[in-house]
């Protein structure tokens, strides 16, 4: 009777697993059914056959305020650091700069901002939208020049808020990773790298670097936008430095705007989260990690394990990402994450503050009679090094932790050549039979307020904003 029974148990328990088996298959066998057209740009239809995916997806519009000492979703991140007002008048990122509120809602982060972020035209959607590339090949030059709000509206009208989608990072009939961005090619074969050969772990980070680099507008005579290019003519593989940047933006006049204060035009820096992270002194690059290895971590969902698709720093997932290769505690991991931003936050305030000065006495000295103007351009020359350097580390999102070597290295930098611009731009003064004025942080501080504290309440500088500019004591 005992083995009878045990007997029956198996035979059941064996019904019940291929019950349930046949069901997951058949689920499977449906999911597996659907194709995905080749030019199907809405998530939602991906979603149906790749459902935990999509769901993990929709994450990326929820909001984490303060999940880490520098950084929380939305968040002014002009005020917290004064000195940037300076170094960004005249341009727009001075006007209104805040932090992202995650890749899906992109798109509708920059259709918010003032309209004078836009003022480049079309060519500002070329991350925002993936109809990007389409809008390109179909507008040509027009893409980059006719102004936003035109181009924007040749966005299908569903999609026209429409962020980061499936179709930016992969294939539809073979799911492969793959680049979409003309951009990111033309970039490539600048340092030497065929796009068409490229490993998988490679990919895993390069789709990331369709976006997160920094990038130049090409203008014409008229100031029109004509193009946008990543400016690594002058690097390599795992070496596109800040000093090849700036020569490229010297070289090759990829100057974008006028700065006010110290009456020069000027390139900029945006976000170069791929630049600094594979650049020499990177440990995590060096050990061939990926950014989707820390941004992109694996996680199980029911009986399927994926990749997150929601891409966000390891502090909103309690350092998880760290610990698949660390076994230390959240609390131990977070310390050290935060040890490294203090001291790059520590450096960063003292190189913006020191480029804040030199811009002041630039203006002071423009404002001297009898000034030597052979000075001022030498210094207006040191200048640009020094603004594009401390802008590189303002722009880039990890407060210096993608690689903290690099990252003293080019604030170390940015320092010197603040200092010594504002030596120049006094000597020049003195010269001239005038007396220099004298800056340091509270007085900028005060300057700051003076001349930029916001009247509507959504650009300028908010006196209410959590100060982060700090050194350690």
């Amino acid at each position: 009777m005992q083995k009878y029974r045990l007997t029956l148990l198996v035979l059941l328990l064996l019904s019940l697993n291929l019950l349930l088996t046949g069901c997951a298959e058949e689920a499977q066998t449906m999911q597996s059914a659907i194709e995905i057209p080749e030019d199907e740009v809405d998530p939602k239809v991906w979603g149906q056959k790749f459902p935990n995916h999509y769901d993990s997806y929709l994450k990326n519009s929820e909001r984490t305020k303060r999940y880490s000492k520098y950084r929380s979703d939305g968040e002014d991140r002009l005020s917290p650091w004064p000195f940037q007002f300076i170094l960004a008048n005249g341009w727009g990122m001075g006007v209104e700069y805040n932090e992202p509120n995650g890749h899906t809602d992109m798109l509708k982060d920059q259709l918010k901002v003032d309209a004078k972020r836009k003022s480049s035209g079309g060519v500002c959607l070329t991350c925002k939208t993936p109809y990007a590339p389409k809008l390109k090949e179909e507008l040509g030059e027009d893409y980059f020049k006719k102004p936003y709000k035109e181009v924007h509206a040749k966005i299908p009208k569903k999609h026209q808020e429409l962020g980061l989608t499936c179709i930016d990072c992969h294939d539809p009939k073979t799911m492969d990773l793959r680049i979409s961005r003309w951009t990111l090619k033309e970039g490539l074969k600048a340092i030497g790298k065929d796009p068409e050969k490229l490993t998988r772990q490679e990919m895993r980070t390069l789709v990331c670097a369709q976006c997160h680099v920094t990038y130049s507008i090409v203008k014409n005579k008229e100031g029109k936008s004509v193009g946008v290019k990543f400016p690594w003519a002058n690097g390599k593989w795992g070496n596109i430095s800040i000093e090849g940047i700036v020569k490229q933006i010297q070289d090759e006049n990829l100057r974008e705007w006028k700065h006010k204060i110290t009456g020069q035009k000027l390139g900029h820096v945006r976000h170069p989260e791929f630049e600094l992270f594979t650049a020499p002194g990177s440990v995590h690059w060096a050990a061939n990690v990926a950014c989707a290895d820390c941004h992109m971590p694996y996680e199980r969902v029911g009986s399927q394990k994926i990749s997150s698709h929601r891409w966000e720093s390891p502090f909103k997932k309690k350092m998880k990402p760290c610990m698949q290769c660390h076994n230390q505690t959240e609390d131990w991991l977070k310390t050290q994450v935060t040890n490294i931003q203090d001291r790059t936050n520590h450096n960063f305030t003292k190189a913006g503050y020191a480029v804040a000065e030199a811009a002041l006495t630039i203006e002071a000295a423009l404002k001297t009679p009898g000034i030597d103007m052979d000075l001022i351009k030498k210094a207006q020359r040191t200048y640009e090094q020094a603004y594009l350097r401390v802008t590189f580390i303002g722009a880039e999102n990890s407060m210096g932790f993608h690689n903290p070597p690099e990252a003293m290295r080019i604030l170390t930098d940015a320092l010197a050549q603040g200092k010594e611009v504002t030596q120049m731009a006094r000597d020049a003064i003195y010269k001239a039979g005038g007396t220099p004025p004298d800056f340091d942080p509270d007085k900028i501080d005060r300057i700051v307020r003076e001349r930029f504290t916001t009247k509507d309440g959504k650009t300028g500088f908010r006196p209410d904003a959590p100060r982060k500019a700090a050194t350690l004591d």
